[in-house]
């Protein structure tokens, strides 16, 4: 009989179920992967939309925190911004550098594990999973939050429409790269281009004197009573949270093998245009809020004259879309959706880094194996899936509240970055040992003198990588730590024990697995028990299978949990002449598998050490419904069984007159059931008839 199997169609394509296929599509061939590579122009909504999309909230943190002590801190501003922008600078030119000298996409994670050792990977591994999770939650968010402050009236759904959001992303990245890159090109360009032009309107608006005005302009506002000793502290809480615009500069770096050839060149390129249109897009904000003079409290009731209980604060990009172009003006709408759209995508980043990142830990053996598998669409997608339902439960709990979640933010990425750069440091020096340690004759040919100017310009680049990125953590811990912040640190060694544990565990698991020359094949018998519980066809069906494959000797066991069954099967196997003795087996407790084992145990003490096999006759049947009226008894004593040193398992199919559904177009496969080994539609000749696969 031919074997059940998931269908195809026509072209070969495997059959989804149809709600899968709408979704998500149908299943593509792995010969495609490079097709579905990503050109530069592509790269950059996919890669850059979070880095990008970070500076429509990394002003309104910034400003909001130098509020707090009053607007004479405004003049802080151009200076932290300045520093942010310096900053995002020799990150950038410090991942080019990274990409060059590892382009496998493991990113600060393999720079890390490589030249620092085992902890400090996992570490860094640790610290980007969480911020990856973290980094859809406040996209999320923050799009979020700027859809209610261009309809206030979806206040009241604010944790609905960013768990709506997020499920909608992760559809859309199920769909494959390629889909999502298209999908998400037009909202980040539209984005890049609306602030550009609104940054320009505004400034050109200034030079001729008539400078746009933010409607916050006019509240007076409560400051906090800040001493002389927290003036420092709160121009570095300040700075930490400008420093949310550095968020996804490390995606490019994770995500090399995702580009077209050359692989390496248009990474580094991406990466560079990401970061200065970053760059430009953040001072630009600064210097238009400065301008318009907007006022953004962490708590709207600071805001004198600010209805703070019937309205939600508008966020900064609202505020400076309406006091450029107007209040509910076309351009306005057009900057709020662009807004809105790019930050909920944003997340995007996050569903490509994660899944890439998780599949190389799979691959190292500190994550599951099944982080490690393509989908249908060669995606990631157990990854996807983990990375929507870990971020929905996050924005769950803090009620999708961005200022609550910035708080939590960038204490991963940094601690990344620092990590990555100071393994970058150890990869230069031992490069230049290297060099230094050749011949005389090899060190003073011109590839070797290239390679050193290029090793100690790395080398360079990175130590001020370092030093910065340090700091920063530094002061990032410091002015966030009390904020919510110690929840990110206490997540990330708990995610880096358990990640060091599943390593521990697949190392065990390949010790023991190993071959060597002490196994030793053959056994003293051969013998087959095909379990018997009452004389019926598709017994005889597991007794022709037994028969056939000729085994030493087969017998026919029953396990007896009353003596009426027991007497009707022995009367019924004499009336019919059964060619394979009949062993009867007394259970006085009702239980299956236990009085089998015992007798395999018993078998083989008096026969020697054989190799059992057990046929075990189970149902298929066409009907979802026909599953829970049958005991499942075959499938339950399999498991049992298996654990026995020694014993095969043969399940043998008797195909009920419902499964015939199994072959027509009535019964749909649901999702996950062909990976969890329940029969769908059989692939079999066209002329084939289901009924004979039950005929011995």
């Amino acid at each position: 009989m031919s074997p059940l199997v998931t269908s195809e169609n026509r072209d070969g394509t495997p059959e989804s179920p149809i709600v899968k296929r709408i979704l998500i599509g149908d299943p593509l061939a792995s010969e495609n992967a490079d097709e579905h590579l990503l050109p530069k122009r592509m790269a950059l909504p996919i890669f850059a939309s979070d880095a990008l999309s970070s500076v429509a909230y990394a002003p309104q943190e910034m400003l909001m925190i130098l509020l707090t002590g009053g607007l004479a801190f405004l003049a802080f501003a151009p200076w932290v911004a300045a520093a942010v922008v310096l900053l995002l600078v020799v990150v950038v030119l410090s991942y080019r550098q990274l990409i060059r000298a590892y382009p496998s996409g493991g990113g600060d994670y393999e720079v890390a594990r490589k030249n620092l050792g085992e902890v400090p990977g996992v570490v860094v591994a640790s610290a980007l999973l969480v911020d990856y999770v973290l980094t859809v939650a406040v996209s999320t968010a923050s799009g979020v939050d700027n859809i209610i402050s261009a309809i206030p009236a979806l206040n009241r759904w604010r944790v609905e429409l960013a768990v709506v959001c997020v499920l909608g992303i992760v559809v859309m990245n199920l769909r494959g790269v390629r889909e999502a890159s298209h999908a998400f090109a037009i909202p980040t360009y539209v984005f890049i281009g609306s602030v550009a032009v609104m940054v320009v309107t505004g400034l050109v608006r200034t030079f001729l004197g008539v400078a746009p005005v933010a409607s916050s302009a006019q509240y007076a506002l409560h400051a906090q009573s800040i001493s002389q000793a927290a003036v420092l502290l709160l121009v570095l809480r300040a700075f930490s949270s400008g420093c949310s615009a550095l968020t996804g500069v490390e995606a490019v770096s994770n995500g090399v093998q995702a580009f077209r050839r050359p692989k390496i060149g248009n990474a580094r390129t991406t990466l560079a245009m990401m970061g200065g249109i970053a760059a430009a897009m953040f001072a630009g904000l600064v210097a238009l809020a400065l301008i318009s003079r907007v006022q953004y409290a962490e708590n709207p009731c600071d805001l004198a004259g600010f209805d703070c209980h019937g309205t939600p604060q508008p966020s900064l990009m609202a505020q400076l879309a309406a006091a450029t172009f107007g209040m509910n003006s076309i351009p306005f709408f057009v900057v709020q959706a662009a807004t809105a759209c790019v930050l909920l995508l944003a997340a995007n980043t996050a569903f490509n880094g994660f899944p890439l990142l998780g599949a190389v830990l799979a691959r190292d053996g500190y994550a599951p194996k099944a982080l490690n598998t393509r989908g249908d669409r060669l995606v990631y997608s157990n990854g996807m899936i983990v990375l929507g339902v870990a971020a929905t439960i996050v924005l769950v709990i803090y009620r999708a509240n961005l200022s609550n979640l910035i708080q939590l933010y960038i204490i991963g990425v940094f601690v990344s970055f620092s990590l990555g750069q100071i393994g970058m440091i150890r990869h230069w020096i031992r490069g230049l040992r290297r060099i230094r340690a050749l011949p005389d004759e090899a060190r003073a040919q011109e590839s070797a003198r290239r390679q050193a100017r290029s090793f100690r310009k790395g080398l360079a680049i990175n130590s001020v990588g370092a030093t910065l990125t340090v700091a920063v953590l530094v002061i990032v811990t410091i002015t966030k730590f009390t904020h919510g912040a110690w929840l990110v640190f206490l997540a990330i060694p708990i995610l880096a024990t358990l990640m060091m544990g599943v390593y521990r565990y697949y190392r065990d698991v390949e010790h023991e697995t190993r071959m060597d020359d002490t196994v030793h094949f053959g056994s003293a018998g051969d013998i087959a028990l095909v379990l018997v519980n009452r004389l019926q066809k598709p017994v005889v069906k597991a007794l022709d299978y037994a028969l056939a494959a000729r085994h030493e000797k087969t017998l026919a066991v029953h396990v007896a949990v009353t003596k009426e069954e027991s007497k009707a099967l022995q009367k019924a196997w004499q009336e019919h002449g059964m060619p394979v003795p009949l062993v009867t087996i007394e259970s006085p407790f009702r239980s299956y598998a236990g009085p089998v084992i015992a007798f395999i145990k018993q078998y083989r003490e008096e026969h020697g050490s054989s190799v059992v096999t057990v046929y075990l006759p189970q149902y298929i049947v066409g009907h979802w419904w026909e599953r829970v009226l049958h005991n499942r008894r075959a499938r339950r004593m399999a498991q049992q069984l298996m654990l026995v040193h020694g014993v095969t398992i043969t399940l043998v199919p008797w195909l009920l007159d419902s499964s015939e559904l199994i072959y027509g177009r009535r019964s749909r496969p649901v999702p996950g059931q062909a990976r969890a080994g329940f029969p769908t539609t059989p692939q079999l000749p066209y002329d084939h008839e289901p009924r004979q696969g039950n005929r011995p």
